[in-house]
């Protein structure tokens, strides 16, 4: 069995074993519906606290998207990573997605095995 890690603001146990299949569903389309597994595994990875959460900001109305990461305190804005500009939605959530992987299991999301 793989290395696993909780979130227990949503009590999923990431499996990493399990769970690289559902980011290489989530990879291929990461806009439309997905099955009710990567479902739990995206309620785990978008929910917990807001402070160093990343996420987009949309900078020109449906065609680009800036990465951020929440501040967490409603006076601080969140940090915005200007060199991380994507022209598609699905570009930007892919990234928003590794990144989240990453903060979840200390490892980067390797999906050529």
């Amino acid at each position: 069995m793989g290395n696993k890690t909780s979130n227990s603001q949503c009590n999923y146990d990431l499996d990493l074993a399990r769970d690289v299949a559902l980011a290489r569903e989530f990879i291929d389309a990461p806009i439309g519906h997905h099955s009710l597994n990567l479902q739990r595994l995206l309620r785990a990875m978008r929910s917990g606290p807001v402070k160093g959460k990343y996420a987009l900001l949309m900078t020109k109305p449906g065609r680009e998207w800036t990465l951020i990461r929440c501040s967490g305190q409603v006076d601080v804005l969140p940090t915005i990573y200007w060199d991380s500009i994507f022209f598609s939605i699905e570009d930007a959530e892919r990234e928003v997605f590794r990144l989240r992987w990453k903060e979840l299991t200390g490892r980067e999301l390797n999906l050529s095995t």
